[in-house]
């Protein structure tokens, strides 16, 4: 099966690229998602392996890094955990709600792509991401929009 290209939102004050970065191994946990479709595609549809961009939401947002998929989805551990902000005492660890996932760093964009520069690329006028309303946390790209992004950065990768 071809790979499959994602677009993975965070606020860089919860959780930046350069957070990933200095992961150990550069692998981090993508976890306390509380969106049934976001969960579905964390459970049932992103595989080992597959792309990801990393896009920084909040007061400058943009696309600043890639990074790939590790592994498949697993029970979310914050949602078990009253600590956590993402507790969900609803959620229980025999037939668990909520899902996360592993991903690697990859690199770091050579240039940050704001919102502005993906609103003003033809190629883009589909991206999930600039629907009005659109509050996913994780949203699949084509492969056409992936490649469309990283030519915004000035360079191509294929999966």
């Amino acid at each position: 099966m071809p790979p499959r290209y994602w677009l993975m939102k965070s606020e860089p004050e919860t959780y930046s690229i350069d957070d990933l970065k200095n992961e150990p191994r550069r692998i981090g946990r993508w976890d306390g998602v509380r969106n049934y479709q976001v969960r579905n595609f964390l459970r049932d549809t992103m595989q080992d392996g597959d792309h990801a961009l990393f896009y920084h939401s909040g007061h400058h947002p943009g696309v600043a890094g890639i990074m790939r998929i590790r592994g498949a989805g697993y029970p979310d551990p914050t949602a078990f955990d009253p600590q956590h902000e993402g507790y969900d005492p609803n959620s229980n660890p025999a037939a668990p709600r909520w899902y996360a996932i592993d991903v690697r760093y990859q690199r770091k964009l050579q240039r940050f792509i704001p919102l502005a520069a993906l609103r003003a690329e033809p190629q883009l006028n589909g991206l999930q991401i600039l629907r009005r309303g659109n509050r996913l946390s994780i949203t699949p790209l084509s492969e056409t929009e992936w490649l469309a992004i990283l030519r915004l950065e000035g360079r191509v990768e294929r999966g």
